[in-house]
């Protein structure tokens, strides 16, 4: 939908664990976080990847929806027009697709990360903690 929140980095919380590592799932025990902290690659502006073409080569676990990999997208935020769509509850009125495929409406209600971010390279990574962010997994009609 374009709201880039799937840009936005994000951890599982497991206490037992030693070290952070990719995942593909998550255990009922884990808490997914969202942070403010945005891919290098993410324009802020217009919330679109400057390197769409090539994102995958560039950031192997970058997003990349299938309609054999929705069933999996717990790591996505309730607004992601993608999981609303295979949980059953529609587009959302601020949708760039009812909106004669403007993003401006999402732009007003929040709903995309325009103004709510820092970039990667800019981040304090040692502090990852300190960029959680609630606003991710705020959800519209």
């Amino acid at each position: 939908d374009g709201c880039a929140k799937c840009c936005l980095h994000k951890f599982i919380d497991d206490d037992d664990a030693v070290e952070a590592a990719p995942t593909d799932y998550m255990e009922h025990h884990e808490t997914i976080h969202y942070t403010s902290i945005a891919c290098d690659l993410l324009n802020t502006k217009t919330c679109s990847c400057t390197r769409y073409a090539e994102r995958q080569q560039l950031v192997p676990d970058c997003v990349k929806l299938t309609k054999e990999n929705l069933k999996d997208i717990f790591f996505m935020p309730t607004s992601c027009a993608y999981r609303r769509l295979h949980e059953g509850r529609g587009l959302p009125s601020w949708h760039p697709l009812l909106n004669r495929g403007k993003k401006t409406a999402m732009h007003r209600e929040g709903m995309s990360v325009r103004g709510k971010t820092v970039p990667e390279a800019d981040a304090d990574l040692d502090n990852f903690e300190e960029y959680i962010a609630i606003w991710p997994l705020e959800d519209l009609d």
